[in-house]
């Protein structure tokens, strides 16, 4: 499955996607909501093979996020199960390239995401784990309608958690 909006085309994430991920994860300012460790080139194939092992085994995961006007990788937005209180949840996540940030991608991508998800998928319910030193990201799911319910604990880092339900 392929999305696509006025700017963009979201495709399923493959392994030949490595080196434009590593862009991503090895910047510092990109980094910062992620205690500032960088990935390595193994910890970069080890997230995409288990991002496409959740595809796999869910039928949905992150997708890549690609420009319309050259095919230039500039992110990734998708959906993943987690964890939350013992209950199953659905996360909408996002990571960009910060020479894409403040143009309106992430919005973007994260509303065709959520849509995917509530009218192709039929899911009930979105939820985002946000760090709260990241503003940009709060804003990105208070323009697409998520609303942040309460703050977590999550591997001993704060994070808020966005949610919306379908509907």
């Amino acid at each position: 499955m392929t999305l696509e909006t006025s700017r963009l085309f979201l495709r399923p994430m493959t392994a030949d996607d490595i080196d434009a991920f590593l862009v991503i994860f090895t910047d510092p300012k990109v980094m910062k909501s992620f205690d500032n460790i960088l990935f390595t080139r193994e910890q970069m194939t080890a997230w995409v093979t288990r991002n496409l092992e959740h595809q796999k085994i869910h039928g949905y995961g992150l997708f890549s996020v690609l420009l319309k006007e050259d095919g230039v990788l500039i992110g990734d937005c998708g959906l993943e199960c987690q964890d939350l209180d013992g209950r199953r949840e659905i996360e909408l996540g996002y990571d960009f390239r910060s020479d894409y940030w403040n143009q309106g991608y992430a919005t973007e991508a994260a509303r065709a995401v959520r849509d995917y998800a509530f009218h192709d998928l039929k899911i009930d319910r979105l939820i985002s784990f946000i760090r709260p030193e990241n503003p940009a990201s709060m804003r990105v799911a208070e323009k697409i309608d998520m609303k942040r319910e309460r703050e977590i604990l999550r591997g001993g880092k704060p994070y808020w958690i966005y949610a919306q339900q379908a509907g």
